[in-house]
């Protein structure tokens, strides 16, 4: 099978892009592996025909965004994400009228429909810097609470309104204090992800986004982590660092970055199947909220 897969990208002048939290073997066959940012900055660039987005839904819509002349598909068409779905237009439109002044940032892990009324999007690695970079005091942040409590924490002169209060990822909400403690018996130290509660980020000794992780794994050093995200992410680390030991969170699993198989990339490439087929109008803004976003990082 992975022989086929090989075979049917090189014939259809494809790329393959995973994000850190797919299966090992669905990352072992990928020419792009890394987190929203990284996956969306590389979608942006390429060249290749068709673009296959081995992620959850809000990533092929980003990468067909960002290059509207290629075909993108999603090998699963309901690999969706349920923080995601926690933030609509109507409370985006709503918001903008209680607060006129306010500018709004769309986390990535959100609809197009979302993207098209921000005034700007960030990811998990940028976020503290997309806001800074802006004048307004008041920001509509969504539609994750806990980075947006992250943020807040890194920038205390702006007042960070998050949209809506309670939205989160189950996966990160799912660390416990009880997990800190454990962890702490291991030894070595805790990195965790933005998406995490406050009073588990309070304990970390790093916060990073995955792409971060990978980064600052390279920096060197001995000592254990113990990772507080997506279990997939300790895997891409034993992998990249062979001589370093990760610690997971066996429980930490997302249900939609996980169901993507080899088959379902094989049938992909061979039907180019499922589309990604936006709105032109849809597209076109939140193109201009993703670009300012990437302008931002550069």
């Amino acid at each position: 099978m992975e022989k086929d897969i090989r075979a049917l990208k090189a014939e259809k002048s494809a790329v393959i892009m995973a994000h850190n939290y797919q299966p090992m073997e669905i990352q072992d066959l990928a020419d792009v592996v890394g987190d929203s940012l990284e996956l969306a900055v590389k979608a942006k660039e390429t060249a290749a025909d068709l673009i296959v987005v081995c992620g959850v839904r809000f990533m092929a819509e980003t990468a067909k965004i960002l290059n509207p002349d290629r075909k993108v598909v999603i090998p699963v068409e309901d690999a969706g994400c349920p923080l995601a779905d926690f933030l609509t237009p109507e409370m985006i439109r709503e918001a903008r009228q209680r607060y006129p002044d306010a500018a709004v940032v769309v986390y990535v892990n959100s609809t197009a429909e979302s993207k098209a009324l921000a005034d700007i999007t960030c990811t998990s690695a940028n976020a503290v810097r997309v806001v800074a970079s802006l004048s307004n005091d008041t920001i509509l942040f969504g539609p994750d609470a806990n980075l947006a409590a992250y943020v807040q924490r890194e920038l205390p002169e702006k007042t960070i309104i998050p949209l809506p209060p309670g939205g989160h990822c189950y996966v990160h909400t799912g660390f416990t204090l009880a997990d800190v403690e454990a962890a702490r018996r291991k030894g070595g130290q805790i990195v965790c992800h933005p998406e995490c509660p406050p009073e588990i980020q309070e304990q970390a000794d790093r916060i990073a986004s995955t792409g971060g992780m990978v980064r600052d794994a390279a920096a060197g050093g001995d000592e254990p982590w113990s990772i507080f995200t997506e279990r997939e992410m300790a895997s891409r680390l034993r992998v990249l660092y062979p001589g370093r030991v990760f610690y997971e969170k066996p429980e930490a699993v997302c249900a939609d970055m996980k169901k993507i198989y080899l088959e379902d990339l094989r049938r992909a490439l061979e039907s180019e199947e499922h589309e990604v087929i936006l709105p032109p109008e849809v597209m076109d803004r939140a193109r201009r909220a993703i670009e300012r976003m990437i302008a931002v990082g550069a």
